[in-house]
C-alpha cells in the first residue's frame, strides 16, 4: 500500500517540476523537491545503503546550516528547488525505460552489435552504447548488462570464456556510457553546469567533447580490440533488419525533433528539452499501444518508482551542492583566473576532483554540484569559464568508470557478478592512466587558445 503510494507521490513530483520549469516558478519547484525528498525517506527502508546515507547527511547538514544562520532562506529554496531539478531530470528522461520491452531489437542488441569485422567492434560498442544511453541514461547499462547476461546464459558460455565476454563488451558498453557527459544534451553533467551558468550552453562544449571523446575511443580500442577477436567465434549473426528496428530509430528521431523544436520556439536548455520531449514521446507511444490510460500512467509510475535509489542520490548530491558552496567564503578562490595558467590550474584540479573522490566513494555527481555552485564566483572574478566547464565534463566522464559506488559500475558488477572493485580499478585503471595526460594536454590548449585568453 505505502509502496504504491510513494510511486503516485515520486510521479506526481516529476510532473510537478517538469510543470515549474515551464512556468520558471522556484517556488513550485520547491514544493516538488520536498515532495521528492518526503517520498525517500517515507520509503528508506527500500533504498540502498549508500543513497539512504547521503540522503541523511545531505540534510542534516542542510539543517544545521540553516538553523546556524549559515545559510539564509533563498539558498533553502534553491536547495529544494534544485533537489527537484537533478531528480525529475532522471526520472523523465529514465520513462524512455518503457520501451526496451516492447522492442526486439533492444532484447536482442548484442547479436546485432557483434556483427560486422571483429576490429571494429570495440569502437562499434562504445558510440552506440553512448548514443543508446543519451536516451535511456542508466536505462542504457541495465539494458545491455541485463540483456548479455541473459544471452550467455542461453548459450551455455561460462568460465574463462564469460569473463572474456563481460570484460569485452560491458567495459565497452561502460565506457560508451561515459562519453555521455561529453558529447549529449540530456547529460546531467550538462545540465548541472548550464543550470548554475546561464551563459554556457552544450553547444560551447560539444566540440571539446567530442575531440575527448574520439581520443577515449581511441585509447579504449588499442587496449581492447584482441580481446574482441576472442569472443567474435562465439557471436551469432542477424540476418537483416530485426522487427521494430524502423519503429525505435523512428521514435529515437522524434524525440530529438520535439527537443529542438522546444529549443527554437521557447529559448529552453536542451537538457530541459530533452526533460519534456523524452517523456512526452515515451507516454504517447505507449498510449497509442496500450489503448488506455491507467495502464500507461501505472507502468510510467513503476518505472519512475524503480529509479528512486538513483533519484535519491542525485537529490542529496543537488542539497550538498548548494549548502557546502553557500558556506565557502566568496574570495576563497580570488587571484586564480587573472591568465591562462590560472585558469588551467583551476582546471585541471577540477577535472582531478572528480575521480579521486569517486574512487573513495564520493559519487561524480555529488562533487560536481559542489563545483558547480562555486562557478558564478569565478565568473564574477572575470574568468572565461569554458575551459574549467569542459575539464569537469571530462573529469565527470572518467570518474564514471572508477567509480566503485557509482550506479553504471554497480549495475555492471550486479549482472557480470564481478567485484566491483575489479570493474573500476583493474578493468579501467590502465585505461584512465593512459587517457589522463592526453585529456589534461587538451585541457590545457582549451585553457590557452580559447578566443579570450
Amino acid at each position: 500500500m505505502l509502496n504504491g503510494m510513494l510511486q503516485w507521490l515520486v510521479s506526481l513530483a516529476v510532473v510537478t517540476e517538469l510543470v515549474a520549469i515551464c512556468l520558471d516558478s522556484r517556488e513550485l519547484s520547491a514544493v516538488a523537491g520536498v515532495a521528492f525528498v518526503t517520498a525517500f525517506l517515507a520509503g528508506a527502508g527500500r533504498l540502498q545503503g549508500y543513497a539512504r546515507m547521503l540522503l541523511v547527511i545531505a540534510l542534516l547538514i542542510l539543517g544545521g546550516l540553516a538553523w546556524r544562520g549559515s545559510l539564509n532562506s533563498g539558498q533553502v529554496l534553491k536547495a529544494a528547488s534544485d533537489a527537484a531539478f537533478y531528480s525529475a531530470f532522471l526520472g523523465s528522461l529514465g520513462l524512455m525505460q518503457c520501451l526496451v520491452r516492447r522492442f526486439e531489437v533492444l532484447r536482442r542488441i548484442h547479436d546485432v552489435l557483434l556483427g560486422g569485422r571483429p576490429m571494429l567492434l570495440y569502437p562499434k560498442y562504445a558510440l552506440v552504447s553512448c548514443g543508446v544511453a543519451t536516451v535511456l541514461s542508466f536505462g542504457m547499462m541495465n539494458l545491455l548488462c541485463g540483456s548479455l547476461s541473459d544471452t550467455l546464459r542461453e548459450r551455455g558460455i561460462f568460465g574463462e570464456s564469460r569473463l572474456q565476454w563481460l570484460r569485452s563488451v560491458l567495459i565497452s558498453a561502460l565506457r560508451g556510457f561515459a562519453l555521455v557527459p561529453l558529447v549529449a544534451p540530456t547529460s546531467v553533467a550538462v545540465a548541472i553546469l548550464t543550470r548554475e551558468l546561464p551563459q554556457l550552453s552544450w553547444s560551447q562544449l560539444l566540440p571539446f567533447g567530442v575531440v575527448a571523446a574520439l581520443v577515449m575511443v581511441l585509447i579504449g580500442w588499442v587496449l581492447e580490440q584482441r580481446r574482441f577477436r576472442k569472443v567474435s567465434s562465439e557471436r551469432v549473426a542477424v540476418d537483416g533488419w530485426l522487427p521494430g528496428t524502423g519503429r525505435l530509430l523512428f521514435l529515437i528521431l522524434l524525440v530529438f525533433t520535439v527537443m529542438a523544436g522546444l529549443v527554437a520556439i521557447t529559448g529552453f536548455k536542451v537538457s530541459v528539452a530533452a526533460m519534456l520531449s523524452v517523456p512526452t514521446v515515451t507516454l504517447l507511444y505507449m498510449f497509442w499501444q496500450e489503448r488506455g490510460l491507467m495502464p500507461v500512467l501505472k507502468e510510467g509510475a513503476g518505472q519512475v518508482w524503480a529509479m528512486q535509489n538513483e533519484m535519491a542520490i542525485f537529490a542529496a548530491s543537488a542539497i550538498l551542492g548548494v549548502a557546502l558552496s553557500a558556506v565557502i567564503p566568496a574570495d576563497a578562490l580570488a587571484g586564480l583566473v587573472a591568465t591562462g595558467g590560472g585558469v588551467f590550474l583551476v582546471a585541471m584540479v577540477g577535472m582531478l576532483m572528480l575521480p579521486m573522490f569517486s574512487m573513495v566513494g564520493i559519487i561524480p555527481i555529488t562533487v560536481l554540484s559542489v563545483q558547480a555552485g562555486l562557478l558564478p564566483q569565478l565568473v564574477a572574478e572575470g574568468m572565461d569559464l569554458l575551459p574549467v566547464a569542459v575539464a569537469l565534463v571530462i573529469g565527470f566522464s572518467l570518474a564514471m568508470m572508477l567509480s566503485p559506488f557509482g550506479p553504471s559500475v554497480m549495475l555492471l558488477s550486479r549482472f557480470g557478478q564481478i567485484s566491483r572493485w575489479v570493474v573500476a580499478f583493474r578493468w579501467n585503471g590502465l585505461f584512465a592512466l593512459i587517457a589522463l595526460p592526453a585529456l589534461l594536454v587538451l585541457t590545457a590548449l582549451v585553457a590557452w587558445l580559447i578566443p579570450g585568453q
